[in-house]
């Protein structure tokens, strides 16, 4: 299995997408890092949540298929 960092994140659930995400906001939250590495965390944070929310929108437009479904049959 990959290592989360290396992972695609096509390949990232949504739960290890939010699971990162979390880490990484703790690790920027502790400092003592580098401005380097607070930028890096700060980049790879965004594309996480980026993903989160990817996975919410789809979810979304199923549950809302799913609805206008019931309700035509």
């Amino acid at each position: 299995m990959a290592d989360k960092k290396t992972e695609s994140t096509e390949e990232l659930s949504y739960e290890a997408a939010r699971e990162e995400l979390v880490e990484t906001v703790r690790r920027l939250e502790s400092g003592g890092i580098t401005l380097e590495e607070s930028l890096a965390l700060w980049e790879r944070g965004e594309h996480l949540a980026t993903v989160c929310q990817q996975w919410l929108d789809g979810v979304r437009e199923r549950l809302d298929a799913a609805q206008e479904s019931a309700d035509e049959g």
